[in-house]
């Protein structure tokens, strides 16, 4: 399987040395050095220049309807590549547009370069026309950033971005390029390293002995895996550590995944909308070993009343994650993927059969009431076609809402970086943009995005990028109507109290795809639903499926917000 991008090697296009060069050249050739194939973006004045050094290069440009659509879709690429990737923004509004992907990323550990036009440099700070503090903006959302001062700069800059963006913990970084900085003109003899992620973390052996100890020891222990173990490609590795111990694992939203869906010791997400079996296995462990996550609040819940009887080992390459919400009793600062691989190698196989005997137990008399199942227009039944019809190979994506719980309780994810969600901001409109990023990237995997009738709205200009890209995306839109989420909290938590919740004026989705390019079918009008379902899912090219659900609808269990996981709202037989 070939992913977008590659590693850097000396087969990349190389500039001459002793060439003069602009700014905005210079960022071009460094961006294709460093092996950057596809960029997100939307020009403007203030990053004309870049723009103008774009034809002839290797990069193809993808011209995106809106700054946040270009930043998804550079996520997109970069979630399921797990390389760093680019988006472009002018400066001002095109700059405050993209806050929110980078927010995003910033929150879900994604490395972003987002690169934006500035005013020249001797009217900032004059309210000049779409002058914006974009440093400002971005410091608290990033990993780092820069205001460029001078073209000999980006030598530096630009393998520095890179650096830091995949290095320890992965995520974004900000780099804003002043216009007359673009258009200087420099010498260039020596061209810098391309920028790579900096060495791991060292961590004591002894550390690895402390922790197989502890786990030799347990009685009940449960295995809490995250982002971090797809991050560092150590999903093998888990996988070995898990079925040599005998450990069953719990995963978080952005770790599923990472062990195959049908797995024996695989016990689902826990939390927020977890199992109820799931959650209640966590009551009674006595030791949760935590990789790569961060604790939470969706998978905690109330903070306090999380896995109450359990010591905790935290193993992070993130120093700051470690004790910020649960304190451990014993943690280890580094990759997590070298961890594994030295416990692996010095550890003793071991069965414990009455620990997975009570798990069946619990498996068994609190299941995952999935109703519907076998009814193609609600949620458990409309996500079971579509995973019956498809293979492992299709990615998935989701926006934010009711239909994003459904596929991550339900959907068979069996291979990581298959399941694409927006995890710490929620942020409605990620799903089409960036499984148009997602089909940039890997081109010969199907990219779905599960969506509903509020989420799809947020960046629906987007369908006509898909259309012009000719990708094979299939948006599958759950309607109710509703912004479905919010009215399941208004009816559970504030007295039914619904209010901005329905949509008075319903879209025709199948219609607007339509008026964008994209492939519409609208399963409410069809004769034979399943099977245009098919025919529209295996079929080459950008489609939406409106697929028509019941208001009613909840997504259960749930635990109510700032409560404990222990006391799951329905989902009961």
């Amino acid at each position: 399987m070939t992913d977008l991008a590659q590693p850097i090697n000396a087969s990349m296009p190389t500039p001459q040395a002793a060439k003069r060069l602009s700014g905005a050249q210079l960022i071009i050739q460094l961006l294709e050095r460093q092996g950057i194939t596809h960029i997100a973006g939307v020009p403007g004045g203030a990053n004309l220049p870049m723009y103008d050094a774009l034809p002839g290069s290797t990069i193809k440009h993808v011209l995106a309807r809106h700054e946040q659509g270009a930043g998804f879709i550079a996520q997109g690429m970069a979630r399921v590549s797990g390389q760093a990737q680019v988006c472009f923004a002018s400066s001002g509004p095109g700059a405050s547009n993209l806050v929110t992907a980078v927010a995003d990323a910033h929150l879900d550990s994604v490395p972003l370069i987002a690169i934006t036009g500035q005013v020249p440099q001797q009217m900032i700070g004059t309210d000049a026309f779409q002058e914006i503090d974009t440093f400002g903006l971005m410091l608290p959302i990033t990993k780092h950033n820069w205001l460029v001062r001078s073209a000999e700069e980006l030598l530096t800059v630009i393998p520095e971005a890179f650096r830091i963006a995949l290095s320890g913990r992965p995520g974004p970084v900000s780099i804003d390029v002043p216009k007359d900085v673009q258009n200087q003109i420099i010498d260039i003899d020596t061209w810098p390293e391309p920028g790579v992620a900096a060495a791991k973390p060292t961590f004591e052996p002894s550390a690895i002995d402390a922790m197989l100890r502890k786990i030799r020891e347990a009685q009940r222990p449960v295995l809490m895996i995250g982002g971090g173990i797809v991050y560092a490609d150590a999903c093998a590795q888990l996988r070995s550590f898990a079925e040599q111990l005998d450990i069953p694992s719990v995963q978080t939203f952005m770790g599923l995944g990472v062990l195959p869906h049908e797995h024996p010791l695989s016990l689902g997400m826990l939390g927020m909308h977890g199992a109820r079996y799931t959650n209640y296995v966590l009551e009674e462990c006595d030791l949760l070993i935590g990789l790569g996550v961060r604790f939470d609040d969706r998978a905690t819940g109330k903070v306090e009343a999380f896995c109450p009887k359990a010591e905790i080992i935290h193993v992070d390459i993130d120093r700051s994650e470690i004790g910020k919400i649960k304190n451990p009793m014993l943690s280890i600062n580094a990759d997590v993927g070298e961890v594994l691989a030295q416990a692996n190698a010095a550890l003793e196989p071991m069965q414990r059969p009455l620990w997975q005997q009570r798990i069946a137990q619990l498996k068994t008399a609190h299941p995952l009431i999935k109703a519907g199942e076998d009814e193609l227009f609600r949620p458990y039944g409309a996500i079971r076609a579509v995973a019956e019809i498809l293979d492992d190979e299709a990615n998935i994506a989701t926006d934010v809402g009711q239909h994003q719980m459904w596929v991550a309780q339900a959907y068979p994810f069996n291979r990581p970086r298959q399941w694409i969600s927006s995890g710490g901001l929620g942020t409605m409109g990620f799903g089409m943009p960036t499984a148009i990023g997602m089909a940039l990237a890997q081109p010969q995997r199907k990219s779905i995005c599960f969506s509903g009738d509020g989420s799809i709205m947020m960046n629906i200009q987007e369908l006509a990028t898909a259309a012009e890209e000719n990708l094979d995306v299939k948006i599958i839109i759950l309607n109710n109507g509703h912004l479905g989420l919010v009215r399941q909290q208004q009816t559970l938590f504030y007295q039914k109290n619904l209010n901005a919740v329905k949509f008075q004026q319903s879209v025709d989705f199948a219609m607007a795809a339509q008026s964008m390019g994209v492939k519409g079918v609208d399963l409410a009008q069809s004769a034979d639903p399943l099977n245009d379902l098919r025919a529209a899912l295996l079929e080459h090219g950008p489609c939406v499926i409106n697929l028509p659900i019941d208001e009613t609808e909840m997504v259960y269990p749930m635990v109510a917000p700032g409560g404990a996981n222990a006391d799951m709202i329905g989902g009961e037989a």
